[in-house]
């Protein structure tokens, strides 16, 4: 009988020291809660001067974050998260402003986005003919 308990007690420590005394308990851990309400909506962008973005060295990049709040490295980032919003978050939905006066001069400039908008994933490349056709998509979104 002495044996038994001997036994008993030594498998007791056994799987308390193998398995943590709270083994039973981590099978009942609830999902972690989300850190917000909102979708994620976090963009890097890059420009670049060349015909496309795998030919290009980027000159410049910027973050974007516009959910719960406009934020990032971007210099106009409340600015360009409402064009975002704007256009539904398709960043082909963009077209140039009208009455843009620009040349046709060709020094091909590569804008790229990639990362999330509203827990999408966004991969997105466009080579503007000059920094000018660059600039007259949008007021702010490509300023940078």
């Amino acid at each position: 009988m002495r044996n038994t308990a001997r036994w008993a007690a030594a498998l007791t420590l056994t799987a308390a020291s193998v398995l943590g005394p709270l083994a039973g308990a981590a099978l009942a851990t609830p999902l972690p809660t989300p850190a917000s309400l909102y979708a994620p909506s976090d963009l890097v962008m890059t420009l670049g001067h060349g015909e496309s973005a795998a030919l290009v060295t980027p000159q410049r990049a910027v973050t974007l974050t516009c959910a719960p709040t406009a934020s990032g490295t971007h210099p106009s980032a409340a600015e360009a998260c409402a064009e975002l919003r704007a256009a539904g978050g398709d960043l082909n939905a963009l077209t140039a402003r009208s009455g843009a006066l620009c040349t046709k001069a060709y020094d091909p400039v590569v804008v790229t986005v990639n990362g999330v908008w509203q827990g999408k994933r966004v991969a997105y490349e466009r080579t503007f003919s000059n920094e000018c056709m660059k600039g007259s998509y949008g007021r702010s979104l490509f300023a940078f």
